[in-house]
């Protein structure tokens, strides 16, 4: 018997890969406590992913009802499954740049903490499995609003290089991370270290904005899924600073757990991978509002364009003006990896039908 364990299993990507190593021949052991729901509200709870999954997934999916911050909890099943895990895929965080500031102790518990006695863990019990951690480029701090940028009339720019995008090699030093991206960098700090000091194979995936029809989107994690969500109920969106141009590169749920796939096969000790969707799935704010639009006009009869959106000169502490993914390393690393699959305007697609699907018709 082979066993994927799968942390935050009810979340985005922790949902994406129950299903990807299910369909690869795994027993999945899923962990969740469904604290989404804390942390944005009980609209955005998980927990009807949860149910879903175990319905769809009955005999293949075992789901646990725990808190990674409870090590004696971990224990009992980290003893249960011991040398059948062959990989761990540990999604589970409080994700938010804005919630950070406001309970910084739960989201470095739950953060750093929770990350640490799952590796101990996997040390102890299956010192071979594949330790895949989901970071952020937040580990980069505010360095990337140092690049030389320069303002377009929807997007910022890097000045002489349209394409620009962000590698490995960018410091993650004297920069303001914001406190969600300091708890996420002594998650991936430690995750690099047990890799490199205990010999075991651990990889950071850095992500940029991870998404995909599943995301439950709020407004202070998951932008294009909650834009997406504002323009098709035709609610009001808050842009924070930079005139909405700020930019972020997208990538499909899938595409990200297809690379874990990759790395799986061949793992290597302590690594670390930027993880994003690149220049062809980057998008301001501003474009990706017309962007939406275009996109509802196709599906939605009658469409009248929503422009219900104001824009705050507050910026978010910390947040990047620029952020494009260079994924040169990992396809350096893994060549038979096909790259990015779901274009953005595909990946937009299903999002928008996946919220029309879930609106309640009047």
């Amino acid at each position: 018997m082979k066993v994927a364990l799968i942390t935050g299993c009810s979340g985005l990507i922790g949902s994406q890969s129950v299903e990807f190593f299910i369909q690869k021949g795994y027993l999945v052991v899923g962990i969740d406590n469904h604290m989404r729901g804390y942390f944005f509200g009980p609209q955005s709870s998980t927990e009807h992913v949860t149910k879903k999954l175990s319905d769809l997934y009955e005999g293949s999916f075992m789901f646990y009802n725990t808190d990674i911050r409870d090590f004696d909890s971990l224990l009992k099943i980290f003893e249960k499954f011991s040398q059948d895990i062959e990989i761990v895929i540990h999604t589970a965080a409080q994700p938010s740049h804005d919630w950070a500031s406001k309970e910084p102790i739960t989201d470095f518990t739950v953060n750093a903490n929770g990350t640490i006695n799952l590796l101990e863990l996997t040390r102890k019990y299956c010192k071979n499995a594949s330790f895949i951690f989901t970071s952020t480029n937040k580990v980069y701090g505010d360095r990337p609003n140092k690049l030389n940028l320069i303002e377009g009339d929807l997007r910022f720019y890097v000045k002489g290089n349209d394409s620009f995008a962000i590698d490995e090699t960018m410091s993650i030093d004297n920069s303001l991370h914001s406190v969600f991206g300091a708890s996420k960098l002594a998650a991936d700090i430690m995750v690099q270290e047990y890799g490199k000091y205990f010999n075991m194979n651990t990889v950071c995936f850095r992500g940029g904005c991870l998404t995909g029809p599943q995301h439950s989107g709020a407004e202070l994690h998951g932008f294009l899924s909650y834009l997406i969500k504002c323009i098709v109920t035709r609610k009001k969106y808050t842009i924070y600073g930079y005139n909405g141009k700020q930019v972020r590169d997208n990538i499909h749920s899938w595409d990200l757990v297809n690379m874990f796939w990759y790395y799986h096969q061949h793992p290597t000790k302590g690594e670390i991978y930027n993880a994003g969707g690149g220049i062809h799935n980057s998008i301001s704010i501003l474009e990706a509002i017309k962007k939406i639009n275009q996109i509802c006009k196709e599906n939605i009869m009658n469409w009248e364009e929503w422009v219900d959106y104001e824009v705050i000169n507050d910026n978010r502490k910390g947040d990047h003006m620029y952020y494009v993914t260079n994924f040169d390393k990992f396809k350096n690393h893994y060549p038979d990896w096909p790259g990015i699959t779901i274009n953005l305007k595909s990946l937009i697609n299903q999002m928008v039908k996946d919220e029309i699907d879930n609106t309640p018709k009047i």
